[in-house]
Parts: structure tokens; sequence; C-alpha cells
């Protein structure tokens, strides 16, 4: 029975620590921009639809309010993204892309790339990392 409880033999755990090194292997990218790395994952959303209501944002990052909240602020107030109530219905904030949002997204644009040149030199091999991509998905997403 101890043998179930060891922290190597946790599925959770090595899937917290993969996250927390992709993570802090972004962060060099990212000063460079100064966001972090979930600002960065807002502005990915962003630069994708040009504009969300904080709940669909949630639902891309499946992030609640609460969390995405403090993000968003600090976002605004870096003058990447404006935060404006729905003429419908003002309950609904809508999140938009600034001119220095949209901006960044060309600064942004070798992030990718060079994510996955640093991965290569850490011997990970590329397509076994889109296959491990399609199994997580399906995981969470199910």
């Amino acid at each position: 029975m101890k043998e179930i409880l060891k922290l190597e033999n946790q599925l959770c755990f090595h899937i917290y620590a993969l996250s927390r090194k992709i993570t802090s292997m972004y962060q060099p990218f990212l000063a460079n921009l100064g966001i972090t790395y979930p600002q960065y994952l807002v502005m990915l959303v962003l630069w994708e639809k040009e504009s969300v209501n904080v709940k669909e944002l949630g639902d891309c990052l499946l992030l609640d309010s609460g969390t995405l909240t403090p993000l968003l602020k600090r976002l605004e107030k870096n003058k990447l993204i404006t935060r404006t109530r729905s003429d419908k219905d003002e309950r609904i904030v809508i999140i938009s892309l600034t001119q220095q949002g949209k901006k960044m997204e060309e600064q942004a644009a070798n992030i990718p790339l060079q994510f996955s040149k640093h991965i290569k030199s850490c011997n990970v091999n590329p397509k076994y990392l889109q296959k491990l991509v399609k199994e997580v998905t399906g995981v969470i997403y199910q």
C-alpha cells in the first residue's frame, strides 16, 4: 500500500512538474516582452480573436474570473488591453487589444520557433511532443 502513495508514482505530480518546467522555459522569451506566462496565454487568445468577453476568455484558458481579473488588470495597466462593459448587458466585460497589444504580436511571433529550438536542444523529439499534445488534449477536453 505504501508504494501507491509515493510521489514518484503520482501522474498528477509529473504533469505538474512538466507544466512548471515548460513555463520556466518560456520565461526568458516573455521577459523581453515584459509579460508573464499567464499573461502570454491571454494575449495569444486576443491575438487570435481580437476581443472576447471575460467568460469566453476563461473558457478558452480554463480559468475562472477570479484568476483572470488580476491578470487583466495588469495587462490593462500596461496598456496592452482595454476592459469595457457591453452596451447590451453591463454585466459582460469585453476584453480588447490596444494598438500596443497588437504591436506586441509582431514581437511575440518568434517565440514558438525559439521555444521549439530550445526543446530540441533538450533532446526532445518534436514528433513525440505533437503526439503528447494530442493525448493530453484528449484528456483535458474529455
